[in-house]
């Protein structure tokens, strides 16, 4: 019995003592920080109301699920290449890295339309079981999706990293590639070589070297040679509200939605992508809290797995809520699971906690002005390693859902979205030519393929239980 309760760890109904509370919690939003800051720095969103965004998704997602699932609600890279694309066909562009606001209101109306996605497959799986998802959703379409996102950034991660636009200086020689090398090949030791609570902050770290040999650079070649940015003057002058000049403090540049259906078209489709990443989670974190429970001692069974339908409601009021206030659309994190399973602690009020931190975090000056200085070169490297991340998990969701790649509609389904939403990309930068319409060619490719998988999937359940009859 004494081994039991010498079990170190913290289930979903439990709480830490105030000072390990504060510690858990400021632990997650360090691991969950540098992914979710990325997305904005991409898709050109304010920094500080994407935290801020981040951070309130939390802690109504701990609510909206009724305290018992513990996650964080981080930004999704799913949707980049999205908005991306939707911007640039509505003829916006980044302005010292920040998109118009008028662009960002564009896109909040997709992101929010993209939440009514994961709250529908939370009621299917609700009303028809776990499995109704993957009837109109098969591992072949989500996981050839998530390919396509990945593979489609790869143009994106490659500017990034060795940025052409101005050939001056650093970016006019082989340094920028020093430093988005430096910033790739360290993350990636890290990912694979750093264990426990170091091998969980691998972005973080790897972040930081390119940002060291930046330094390094520039104190030994002087101010020619100097990658870092300054924060824009529109990151302030966008403030919702700020204290003096808002050197200190300075409220996020909250904003309102602005409709657009073509927005629904290339946004809302993505939403998709990140329904079977999201249900792994949810399966792994059972799996995890179950174990703790039984060496804990605890006859209680958590059955996080049964609350799926709940976890894809609160992931999509979520994005809602998100994309109401102005931030990108999001899902819970691998991050998140993985820290909590190494540290045990899967206490809800360190998740709530959490986001109250990160929501704080957001309204001070001097930190999103260290954020909007890091070296574009460095991002780049981020890129290379997330967006080809990204690409992996569609094969990974592939091969664990033993997809048969020998099936002639399977073949057919994954040959169609992948050539039709990378071809899109690198044939009409994005935006497919349809009888007078622009689609978005993730969104093109992720319809056609749902809609190709059903068509061939007429008969054959009844092909399929004529041959269990012989």
């Amino acid at each position: 019995m004494s081994k039991t309760n010498n079990i170190i760890g913290y289930l979903p109904d439990e709480r830490p003592t105030t000072w390990k509370l504060f510690l858990y919690a400021l632990q997650q939003v360090i691991v969950m920080f540098p992914a979710t800051v990325t997305v904005a720095l991409i898709t050109g969103f304010q920094v500080s109301t994407t935290i801020f965004a981040s951070g309130l998704a939390t802690v109504c997602f701990v609510f909206i699920t009724g305290k018992k699932i513990p996650m964080y609600y981080g930004s999704s890279f799913s949707y980049l290449s999205a908005i991306s694309g939707l911007t640039a066909a509505q003829g916006f562009s980044k302005v010292n890295g920040i998109l118009p606001t008028e662009a960002i209101q564009i896109a909040q109306f997709g992101i929010v339309a993209s939440g009514l996605v994961s709250i529908a497959a939370g009621l299917l799986v609700r009303f028809s079981g776990r499995n109704a998802v993957e009837k109109i959703l098969p591992p072949s379409i989500t996981g050839s999706i998530a390919m396509v996102i990945g593979l489609t950034l790869a143009g994106n991660a490659l500017m990034d990293a060795a940025p052409v636009a101005d050939a001056s200086g650093a970016h006019g020689s082989g340094w920028v590639w020093v430093v988005s090398l430096a910033t790739l090949l360290s993350t990636v030791f890290f990912s694979k070589y750093l264990k426990g609570f170091w091998g969980q902050l691998p972005l973080l770290l790897g972040a930081a070297v390119g940002c060291a040999v930046a330094g390094i650079i520039v104190s030994e070649g002087g101010a020619d040679l100097n990658l870092f940015r300054s924060l824009p003057p529109e990151v302030l002058a966008a403030s919702t509200w700020k204290l003096g000049d808002g050197s200190i403090f300075a409220m996020p540049a909250f904003s309102l939605p602005k409709a657009s259906w073509a927005a629904v078209a290339a946004i809302m489709p993505i939403a998709i992508a990140t329904i079977p990443e999201s249900t792994a989670h949810v399966y792994q974190l059972d799996i995890y809290v179950n174990n703790l429970a039984e060496q804990k001692g605890k006859k209680m069974n958590y059955s996080l797995a049964d609350m799926l339908d709940m976890n894809l409601i609160g992931d999509g009021i979520c994005d809602m809520i998100s994309g109401v206030v102005g931030g990108p659309a999001g899902t819970n994190y691998g991050e998140n699971i993985s820290t909590m399973a190494i540290t045990k602690v899967f206490s809800v009020p360190v998740l709530l906690v959490s986001g109250i931190i990160a929501m704080v975090i957001s309204f001070f000056t001097p930190l999103i002005r260290v954020i909007y200085g890091i070296p574009l070169a460095v991002i780049g490297g981020l890129e290379i390693y997330l967006f080809g991340a990204i690409a992996a998990q569609g094969i990974a969701i592939m091969i664990d859902k033993k997809v048969d790649m020998f099936s002639a509609k399977n073949i057919a389904v994954i040959a169609s979205i992948m050539v039709i939403g990378i071809g899109g990309q690198y044939a009409f930068g994005g935006n497919i030519p349809f009888f007078g319409i622009n689609v978005p060619c993730i969104a093109g490719a992720a319809i056609f393929g749902i809609l190709l998988n059903l068509v061939l999937s007429i008969g054959e359940k009844k092909n399929s239980d004529a041959v269990s009859n012989q």
